[in-house]
């Protein structure tokens, strides 16, 4: 029987690393919400001004690809939603609907004034906040909030993202 070898690595809270086999032990939530929450993908929804800020962070100076989140353009491939603008009664059934085609798990960032709580437009036509008719999980206001706002709601959704217990299962 071979010596047993236990000089693991201790990484973070309960990730370990053996340095001759080059292999982590861990968690498998801590594995899957670490994966996830460095791939996390957008559907962008630009509803007004907030959108340019949205596009300036995804352009080379923030380069949000360095955090392996890639804008989508289909609902379907995307796993977190920005709502970035004015969201009008109007619209809000649109919205609702490219959320429904999301899969799950699916998270909301709501991104400027308007989007947190109709901001100066209390007016009948305008939803007073995203939160009356999807569940928002990062709010970020500004009026238009700066593309490093943007940056920093996406750091704390991978914050959540990495604190679920079983999001990922519906055996968990």
């Amino acid at each position: 029987m071979g010596k047993m070898n236990n000089d693991l690595v201790h990484i973070k809270d309960g990730v370990k690393y053996i340095p001759g086999a080059s292999a982590l032990v861990a968690p498998l939530n801590k594995v899957i919400n670490w994966g996830r929450a460095g791939s996390i993908w957008p559907a962008t929804f630009g509803l007004a001004c907030c959108a340019i800020e949205m596009m300036v962070a995804g352009a080379a100076t923030n380069d949000l690809d360095r955090f392996g989140i890639i804008f989508r353009a289909s609902p379907r491939q995307a796993d977190c939603l920005i709502l970035a603008g004015t969201i009008t009664k109007k619209m809000a059934p649109v919205v609702r609907r490219v959320y429904d085609q999301m899969p799950e798990p699916r998270y909301v960032l709501a991104m400027g004034s308007c989007a947190c709580t109709g901001g100066v437009f209390d007016t009948y036509s305008v939803v007073q906040g995203a939160d009356e008719f999807l569940p928002v999980d990062v709010y970020i206001p500004g009026c238009p909030p700066r593309p490093e706002a943007l940056l920093e709601g996406l750091m704390k959704l991978q914050e959540k993202i990495m604190q679920e217990q079983g999001r990922w299962s519906q055996f968990a």
